[in-house]
This record gives C-alpha cells, structure tokens and sequence, in this order.
C-alpha cells in the first residue's frame, strides 16, 4: 500500500540551528501515530515542516505525501492535497468571525465558492453539534478571549469541516481540562482517527490523551530524532521509566 506520508532523511534548521537531525517516519492510510518526546526535541518542529513553515529550512531530506515530493511545496497547497496542522497555541484574529474564518479555508481547500456556499452553513452546523459548540460560537472573533479548551475546539471544528486526509495535532491536549479532552477527543476519532482511508499524526506530552484516541503507534522524538518506536504500551513504558530509558531502535 502507498504511504500516505513518508519522511525521509529529514534534516531542518531555524536560524542556522539544527534541530531535525535525520528523522525517518511513514504513516500509511488508516493508521494514527503518536510523537510523544521532551521539550525542545523538535515535535512542534516536525509539525510546522511538514505543513511547509516558511521559518524552517530543510537542508537534507524528503517529504513524499501519497507518493508525490512535497518537500518544496507551499503551505496552502499542501492544504488542498489534504493536509491539515492543529496548532499548539492558535492565534487570535480580532474582527474575523468563526463563520467567517471557516468558510474562507473551505472555499481556498474546494476551489469552488458556489459549493462552498451552498454546504457551509449545513455542514458547519453538523460539525458543532459533534463537538458540543453552541451555534452562537461562529459568530464569535477567532480565538478571541478564548479558553484554551475553546481554541482547541475551533482547532478540531476546522478539521472537521475541511476533512483532510492527514491530520497532523500538535499537543492538541494542552490546557484541556478532562471534559473538553474527552469532547475534543471525541471527535478526532469521529472525524479521522477511525477512518481506513486517513491518517493521523498525534504530538503530546502525556499519556492521558492516548487512552482517548488511541495510536497504532508510538514514536519517542529525542534531540532530533526518533529514538524508539512501539505500540501503544510505549506509552506506559514512557510514563514509568521517563525518555532518558528510551533505547535507539529501528522506526
């Protein structure tokens, strides 16, 4: 079967510092992989490369999505071949409703504002009723005096209603008290994680998440690299014995 993502050799810098230093990670269609890893291993690095940050330089290294090199391509075309990046900590934007926001990416992914108009309003419905959203959320400013388990709720609302084939999550857990982890988690499974024909890269910290959305994989990233790859008791492995114990292994 074609990978859906395949990471070769992937060497990146920010501001003459290497970060990426060889990493190695395929992700095939209907598999959900975890990045879990310490602060300042290059997760959020990874993430924001892989949607094609225009800080980052890739000084060695390939990219292939469903086969095709996409290591040079721009942001917004990797978005219409599919893939999708959840921010850490989204960015708020004064004067721009939810409604707004969301429509304007729909029409960017489809190509087609007459289609994008004509679903909108009935598919944006549908995706907050999944994610427990009150209507009256789209006619707010986005991320605007948002809670943290808002933003990260608007984060999975995108998701949802531009149905992309990868979904790539970074630390979409973090400042998630246990009801909104388990609504948000709710519907990354609904939307991607349960699906053959998508994939889903997951980047966290802690276990807690993972017993919502559970991985076929897991992947320590440590200075780097990745240093181990299991199933899902990696996790627990980790919880135990801490990232210093994680062994190099063949990903």
């Amino acid at each position: 079967m074609l990978a859906l993502l395949e990471v070769k050799d992937l060497h990146v810098e920010i501001d003459g510092k290497a970060i990426l230093k060889g990493l190695n990670l395929t992700i095939k269609k209907g598999e959900v992989h975890a990045i879990m890893g310490p602060n300042g291993s290059g997760k959020s690095t990874l993430s924001n490369v892989l949607m094609g940050h225009p800080s980052y330089t890739i000084t060695q290294g390939t990219i292939l999505f469903e086969g095709e090199d996409i290591t040079t391509l721009a942001v917004n075309e990797r978005a219409k071949k599919g893939m999708f990046l959840a921010f850490q900590y989204p960015t708020a934007i004064p004067g721009v409703t939810v409604a707004n926001f969301v429509r304007t990416a729909l029409k960017a992914i489809l190509g087609d504002e007459k289609q994008a108009v004509k679903t909108f309003r009935k598919l944006l419905k549908e995706k907050m009723a999944l994610l427990k959203m009150d209507i009256k959320f789209a006619t707010r400013y986005v991320n605007d005096g948002f809670s943290g388990g808002e933003k990260k709720r608007l984060e999975i609302l995108q998701m949802a209603v531009l149905n992309p084939k990868l979904s790539i999550l970074d630390e979409t857990d973090s400042g998630l008290d246990i009801d909104a982890l388990r609504i948000v988690s709710e519907g990354i499974n609904t939307i991607a994680a349960n699906s053959d024909e998508k994939g889903v890269l997951l980047i966290t910290h802690y276990q807690r998440m993972l017993d919502y959305v559970k991985p076929n994989f897991i992947h320590v990233l440590q200075d780097g690299v990745i240093t181990k790859s299991g199933g899902p008791e990696l996790a627990l492995e980790l919880e135990q014995t801490g990232y210093l114990a994680a062994e190099t292994a063949t990903a």
